[in-house]
Order: structure tokens, then sequence, then C-alpha cells
């Protein structure tokens, strides 16, 4: 049983590792190519800012979303991502044909608008919109409840030893409805990511849907738990 979990686990993550391709020819602006919703994705990252390199996390999910297109139809739906970074996740929502808000910090944006209008612009039934959101901070302001209702909140890999981990649940906590599914890949380092599944548990109903060892990688739904 054990080696037929492993033997699954190996597959997997090797489906999931081949979207991911380099040019064949040196170019003048450096991106690494992913293959998700039948279109070549081009990414830029930023060396010189942590939250603008793409993690594996965000691959796992988009791989997910790409093969359970049937379970999971983006199409017309309302997407919010956190912590978008490069804008895999939020490319791949979109030229899936959500209605993406594609969030993160102010120093992440700019690289973020970049890789997001590259790969969607033409593409998608949405254009998506790329802001600004610290965790926490300003919700209701930005997202009053009685105005944003998601469908969907994605995030790859927005947990991890930072000093924001309440105000990433209280934000998780603001824009859910009782209807808003949660689609979250992690990868698990320390103990802080164990004590933060503890805390999100308590309010909300948690589903693992993915677990990769050799990645150290976990994928989840959730959905709010009622009062």
């Amino acid at each position: 049983m054990e080696q037929d979990e492993n033997n699954e686990d190996a597959e997997l993550a090797a489906a999931i590792m081949k979207r991911h391709f380099r040019p064949s020819l040196i170019r003048t602006e450096a991106w690494e190519g992913y293959e998700f919703a039948d279109m070549e994705i081009k990414i830029t990252e930023s060396t010189d800012c942590y939250g603008a390199v793409l993690w594996p996390s965000a691959m796992v999910l988009c791989h997910f979303l790409d093969t359970h297109r049937d379970q999971y139809n983006l199409t017309d739906t309302s997407v919010i991502e956190l912590g978008a970074g490069t804008g895999l996740v939020t490319i791949v929502t979109s030229l899936l044909g959500a209605k993406v808000t594609s969030t993160d910090l102010p120093d992440v944006l700019g690289n973020l608008r970049h890789n997001v209008k590259r790969n969607t612009r033409g593409r998608c039934r949405h254009e998506p919109l790329v802001t600004e959101l610290s965790w926490g901070r300003r919700l209701d302001e930005l997202f009053p409840r009685d105005a944003c209702r998601f469908d969907y909140i994605v995030a790859a890999d927005v947990v991890y030893a930072h000093p924001y981990l309440q105000e990433l649940m209280d934000t998780f906590l603001h824009l859910s409805s009782d209807h808003t599914v949660i689609l979250w890949a992690m990868r698990f380092r320390l103990d802080p990511e164990n004590s933060f599944v503890d805390a999100f548990e308590k309010h909300f109903v948690l589903e693992e849907l993915y677990d990769l060892p050799s990645l150290r990688i976990k994928l989840y739904r959730a959905q709010k738990r009622r009062a």
C-alpha cells in the first residue's frame, strides 16, 4: 500500500513538473515557460523581491484546476487570488474563463501586472484585475461584503514563516461567504504551517485534495463553517 502511494505521488509530481519548460534559445529577456489551459505561458520572475518568485505550489494548484475542469468549471465565476506573486494562478484561472481579481503587496504589482497582461490579453473572456491588498488592512473599504462576493478564493504558498498569519486568517474570513470555495496549495516547511492549518480548521471545513510528500506540498479545499 505504501509503495502504491509512493508511486502515485511520484507520477503526479512528475506530471505537474512537466508543465514547466525553459526557452531553447538564450533571449534578451529571461522567462520561464509553463503549459496550462492549452496555452503556453511565459512568466518573468523578479529576483530582488521574495514575493515575485514562482514556487511549485502554484504549479500544483494550476495542474489541479486544469485537470478538473468538469468538477471546477470556472467559466464566468468570480475568483480572487491572495498573494498572486508572479501571476501564474491568476493567468490560468483567467484562461479557464473566470473573472479574476489578482492581489498582492505594492512592491510585487509591477511584475505581476506585466505577466498577467502579457499572457491574458486577447485570450480571456474577462480581463483580470490586478490590485493591491495588504492582508487584514482596509478590507471593508476595498472589498465590502455586500458588493464583493467571490465564488472562489485561490492561494498558493501564502503560509510560511512570516509575521502576518493572523492577518491572512482575517482576510480569508472576510472574503468568504457561506458558498465561497477556497483552493489553497501549501508547502510545508516549519511548524508555523502546521499551526496555521490547525487554526484554519476552527473556522473552515478542510478537505485534502492532493498530498505530495516528494514536493512537501498539500492542496486543500475549504469552506467556511456555518454557525
